[in-house]
């Protein structure tokens, strides 16, 4: 197969990867991700401005967390990754990862939903904004996206669903069709990622335990699907079975490092989540402890203050003239 094979707008790099042509500024034609993820860090940024120059706080810690995330949307997509993508198993998986692991939480924790609420004006075209906002945070439809009976499903979708199929073999050797895999990757992560460790407003809030399950529950269906595709003996999608002869790639060696990165680079930002939520959960618990001996000091204390005022007044009864 040569660079042919792809439909639609695309383009394949002719030189062999490596890691100049991976990390080379490359934009495909038609760069819509790169320019989705540009607009998101631009509004972002024009939020943080506003509230900053009307004298309101906004951790800047923030604004370069979500910032580095749109960062590495646009190298991602941008770069030569996205062109040896359209061929390479390992490279499309590397990139798969990326969208799906890494990337949201970096987002998330920018707590944009936050930012929104506050620099969005209440007049105009703002107006409009908030009211759709508010619309998704009492909605029904909001508590089922981010409901693990819908986010652990799409997991499974996209490795199982989309490799052990025709899915992949029907998508990927088009344009269009392989960035909306890209799209779903991200979005499927930012589903699953959210209600894990943001500080936004969410139709409903988990407590640390069910955030705990959440994440356990995840870490083992992208680790199971590593080992399955570097066990396997034939290439499992067509579009990745001969690359570009100039590459000189085997694509069973290529498809084994494939699943291997899914087995070992999809578990380091699973875990890191998982102590993430561990940490604010040891934080919650101080807090409540705090409030909880709080609580029960003030009875105690105003009995004291109490038994004070009286010894001050019996006193002064005695040391009037």
């Amino acid at each position: 197969m040569d660079e042919s094979v792809i439909t639609g707008p695309a383009w394949v790099p002719t030189a062999p990867p490596s890691l100049d042509t991976l990390l080379s500024p490359t934009l495909q034609p038609v760069p819509l991700i790169p320019a989705i993820a540009l607009l998101m860090g631009m509004l972002y940024v024009a939020g943080a401005v506003r509230l900053w120059t009307s004298g309101r706080r906004w951790p800047v810690w923030r604004c370069l967390s979500f910032l580095l995330g749109c960062g590495a949307i646009m190298v991602i997509m941008g770069a030569g990754i996205e062109g040896y993508g359209l061929r390479m198993f390992s490279v499309f998986m590397f990139q798969q990862l990326t969208l799906m692991l890494g990337i949201p939480a970096f987002l998330a924790l920018g707590s944009p939903g936050t930012l929104l609420l506050r620099a969005t004006p209440h007049r105009g075209p703002g107006r409009l904004v908030l009211r759709l906002a508010f619309f998704g945070l009492r909605s029904r439809l909001g508590r089922f996206l981010i409901h693990p009976a819908f986010t652990v499903p799409l997991f499974l979708f996209n490795f199982y669903g989309i490799y052990f199929s025709d899915i992949g073999d029907l998508l990927l050797p088009n344009w269009y069709g392989h960035v909306s895999l890209e799209l779903l990757f991200l979005v499927s992560g930012l589903l699953f990622t959210v209600p894990l460790i943001s500080a936004d407003p969410l139709p409903v809030k988990k407590s640390h335990g069910w955030r705990v399950i959440d994440a356990f529950s995840e870490m083992p269906l992208h680790a199971f699907f590593g080992v399955i595709v570097m066990m396997s003996p034939a290439p499992m999608v067509d579009l990745f079975a001969t690359a570009p002869d100039s590459w000189n790639i085997d694509p069973i060696r290529d498809q084994y490092l494939a699943g291997g990165l899914a087995w070992a680079y999809g578990e380091l930002p699973s875990l890191l989540i998982l102590l993430f939520i561990m940490a604010g959960w040891q934080r919650a618990e101080a807090r409540q402890s705090a409030l909880t001996d709080a609580e029960q000091a003030t009875p105690q204390l105003d009995a004291y203050n109490a038994y004070l005022e009286r010894l001050r007044q019996h006193e002064e009864k005695y040391q009037r003239p």
